[in-house]
């Protein structure tokens, strides 16, 4: 059986509750379709998350990784395209605040998704779900997670490794109710 890393955010910032904690709680176990689902649980801390990420993707060696994030502005679920090599952003749980700072020194400007997120938002919209594509995963601890993987996977040229960010909205339950089609 193939194993999917499945990662989300403790709470951060002005949300008391992530609903990306809670999913990766609920799945951790589990097994959907080919995948048995590992859930891990990320800091929002600038300074572990890369850590974090790796030490799970080592401990776990999934076929597959796919991290959760909060974006509290969104009405939709958006699938990220292109991870930034950048850090800069709000002040994380620990207070750090990163201005215009690397992921990875020397890395590469960006990352592209490995997976057919067209399809995706096609067939989460097909499902009657909001979905859309979304062409920046910004520059906080989503981007950071998602590059940091996308790096890693670069490093050890592991052609088939497949990861990804899906950005849910806040709260997730009212989507649709808030204008999603």
């Amino acid at each position: 059986m193939k194993k999917l890393l499945l990662t989300g955010f403790e709470p951060f910032l002005a949300f008391p509750v992530n609903p990306t904690m809670q999913i990766v709680g609920k799945l951790d176990g589990t097994v959907i379709g080919d995948y048995k689902v590992y859930g891990k649980i990320l800091s929002v801390n600038f300074n572990a998350f890369g850590e974090e990420l790796l030490t799970h993707i080592n401990e776990e060696k999934p076929d597959a990784v796919l991290s959760l994030g909060l974006a509290g502005g969104r009405y939709k679920i958006t699938p990220e395209r292109v991870a930034l090599n950048v850090k800069d952003g709000e002040p994380d749980n620990e207070g750090h605040q990163p201005i215009d700072e690397s992921i990875e020194e020397g890395g590469p400007a960006a990352y592209f998704s490995t997976l057919p997120i067209r399809e995706m938002v096609n067939r989460l919209s097909g499902a009657g779900l909001p979905a859309a594509i979304s062409n920046s995963a910004g520059t906080y601890l989503c981007n950071n997670v998602m590059y940091a993987g996308l790096h890693s996977i670069n490093r050890i040229c592991h052609q088939d490794f497949y990861t990804f960010l899906l950005h849910l909205s806040w709260p997730f339950s009212t989507a649709k109710y808030q204008g999603g089609r």
